[in-house]
């Protein structure tokens, strides 16, 4: 977290923190991590082999070996851990389409004042142009690989016999549920372009054959089926509070009785609706590509969350160091609960 700004020297240095992330976007636009791969390189021969100024390489090289990325002894130069393998296009772990659209931000957020002008999102491929879903669908697959292996055994599902993935895109978070509760099924809900990507996906995985695929428009059309559990990950923020109150109603009328809602999303925890601050920081993205995007608090959501008829409603505590945002998990409870299922739900976290 940033510390308040309370000084000129802080002012000052908060702005200048774009220096390190545009020396990345200037190594990663080289491919400079693709090309050292696992060899160890001096500046000239790095220099011929890029086709780039010796001068401008050493200078960046440094920095880059500055914040860790690199690795420097004497006068050579290798990848360190990171780069050598989820930055570096040859390496299996490569995540080249999250790397892909972190970079395309940086020209995005540079008319951040033209979205605070007019309200309105910049110009970009409609959510539903096929080619540009399926970039987005697998960039959000290699931003969760890591973090749903960690969250969904942390997440208590005894008893759940089906879960519907809501706006689930890759399916990575269901097949992690899937992984971790072998008498599970579950369904992705999400359009025709990213189900595509997911079925890819699953096919690699053990737990894919007990995977479905429901196409859905989200806004406009009722949920299909019964479910034990819903999982709403990562969508909340995409659209505003009456389409998701409007979407909770629907969630409710498709799951079983005492059946759950878990949402996970970057919420807002202080009076003020200001901090985390990676929620915050967060609503600018929405604002810059969405219609009607934002974070909310998460009493806020708790609040349309009673109003659209669910009954208690609280926040899932998982270890430090696995969430995906700050206290970013809210469970909400169907009407209809037994006795028995009330007793499970409260023993429904680990750890």
């Amino acid at each position: 977290m940033t510390a308040p700004i309370k000084t000129f020297d802080d002012f000052r240095d908060v702005l200048s923190g774009y220096r390190l992330p545009r020396i990345i976007l200037a190594a990663l636009e080289l491919d400079i991590f693709t090309v050292m791969g696992t060899k160890r390189w001096t500046m000239p021969a790095l220099a011929r082999a890029m086709q780039v100024s010796q001068r401008g390489l050493t200078v960046l090289c440094r920095n880059l070996a500055m914040s860790g990325l690199l690795i420097k002894k004497g006068a050579q130069y290798r990848n360190g851990r990171l780069a050598a393998s989820l930055l570096n296009a040859d390496h299996p772990a490569y995540r080249g389409s999250y790397v892909s659209l972190l970079t395309s931000h940086w020209d995005d957020w540079v008319r951040l004042t033209e979205s605070v002008r007019t309200g309105k999102p910049l110009e970009q491929h409609g959510p539903d142009d096929p080619e540009y879903r399926r970039r987005f669908t697998w960039a959000m697959h290699h931003r969760t690989m890591e973090s749903a292996p960690q969250i969904a055994p942390q997440i208590r599902l005894k008893g759940v016999k089906t879960l519907l993935d809501l706006g689930g895109g890759p399916g990575t978070y269901a097949l992690a549920f899937l992984a971790d509760n072998p008498g599970l099924k579950a369904t992705v809900c999400d359009r025709p372009a990213a189900l595509e990507v997911a079925k890819e996906i699953a096919a690699t995985h053990k737990a894919g054959t007990r995977l479905s695929y429901l196409p859905l428009d989200l806004l406009a059309e009722p949920i299909p089926g019964a479910y034990d559990a819903i999982w709403y990950s990562n969508v909340l923020h995409i659209y505003s509070a009456e389409e998701n109150q409007a979407l909770f109603h629907r969630a409710k009328a498709a799951l079983n009785p005492g059946g759950r809602l878990i949402i996970q999303d970057a919420f807002l925890h202080d009076q003020e609706g200001l901090f985390p601050q990676e929620a915050s920081l967060f609503a600018v993205s929405m604002l810059l590509f969405t219609e009607n995007g934002n974070t909310y608090t998460a009493t806020a959501v708790t609040a349309w969350l009673k109003s659209a008829g669910f009954g208690s409603v609280r926040q899932l505590k998982m270890k430090k160091g696995t969430e995906d945002w700050e206290g970013g998990i809210l469970e909400a409870v169907a009407p209809g609960a037994t006795a028995q299922t009330r007793a499970r739900r409260r023993r429904s976290t680990r750890g």
